[in-house]
């Protein structure tokens, strides 16, 4: 099939339906003189008039009627999908492809993933878990959420979930057996559980402040993870003290499994932040879902400027 080959034919219909050149160009919102010039150039392609014209009407030949018969049904389908394609357009629809590490995933994502599809029936969701930093419009991503400040410069960032902070806990028999330590420095007596980095194989350190005095402690014990999941549960099972993200402890120290330490030294951690590429209309699909976050963390959607860097320590990299 040629290109040209489809010029023309709306307009073809439309004057056959109007039988009219002055109503198929209102109807097109067009000049007489274009419906004219675009049936004229139709009659010489097919090679045989379509209409008769006389000054009073506007009527087919038979061989226009055949091709009116055979073309109509075609151009209606055209039409049809077209106008299904701007309702959906409009619509929050369609399949949405997200990369979230595992912490974000359960914090921001998992209490309300539900509800979600539940409101938005057109909408599919698709979820890959990984922690490390991904080109989302490479990988055909519609959007990504990280730890504050881990995304590139040309991305458009809003804050998402509840805000975190770090905290430190241990099981009521590792207390019972090792005592309860009252300052950060008493940490170094004790076995605290330790995080290696798995993309540089650094150690992290843990970080305190209160009024206005900060320190960095480099904690020793005898199990070392990558994985703070596991991490959770080694601390549930009373092997050493953990420096865990709030979201993960909450339920463990209200059920009684884990106790919080040194609550008043507690710092926050960066925000998890939506990403998603610098366009200038964001998809109804994806809007669907920022306003939806933030109507379930009761706040506002905030856009971020992004540096472009990447924040250094366990949580930013998002396990």
């Amino acid at each position: 099939m040629r290109q040209d080959q489809l010029d023309g034919l709306v307009t073809f219909v439309a004057v056959a339906e109007t039988r009219g050149f002055s109503a198929a160009a209102v109807r097109l919102g067009v000049s007489p003189s274009a419906v004219s010039q675009a049936v004229r150039l139709l009659e010489k392609r097919v090679g045989a008039p379509l209409f008769n014209r006389t000054t009073r009407s506007v009527n087919l030949t038979e061989a226009g009627a055949r091709f009116l018969e055979r073309i109509r049904p075609a151009v209606q389908e055209l039409a049809s999908a077209s106008d299904e394609l701007s309702d959906n357009a409009a619509r929050p629809s369609g399949l949405l492809r997200l990369t979230v590490p595992r912490a974000a995933y359960l914090f921001a994502l998992q209490p309300v993933l539900g509800e979600f599809l539940r409101t938005h029936p057109q909408i599919d969701v698709e979820v890959s878990i990984d922690s490390s930093l991904v080109d989302i419009v490479g990988m055909g991503f519609d959007a990504g959420i990280r730890f504050g400040g881990m995304v590139e410069r040309d991305m458009v960032g809003v804050k998402v979930g509840p805000p975190l902070a770090n905290c430190i806990v241990a099981a009521p028999r590792y207390l019972a057996a090792r005592g309860t330590p009252t300052h950060p420095r008493d940490l170094l007596a004790h076995d605290c559980i330790g995080f290696r980095f798995a993309s540089s194989g650094q150690m992290e350190r843990w970080e305190f402040e209160k009024n206005g005095e900060a320190m960095t402690l480099a904690v020793t014990g005898r199990l070392v993870m990558n994985d703070v999941a596991v991490m959770l549960d080694a601390a549930v099972d009373g092997i050493g003290i953990a420096n865990l993200i709030s979201s993960y402890t909450e339920r463990h120290i209200e059920d009684g499994r884990l106790v919080q330490l040194l609550a008043d030294w507690t710092t926050p951690l960066p925000d998890l932040v939506l990403y998603y590429p610098d366009r200038k209309r964001v998809p109804p699909k994806l809007r669907a879902l920022i306003d939806f976050l933030h109507g379930a963390h009761g706040s506002q959607p905030t856009t971020l400027p992004l540096a472009g860097v990447l924040l250094q320590g366990r949580k930013s990299a998002g396990l």
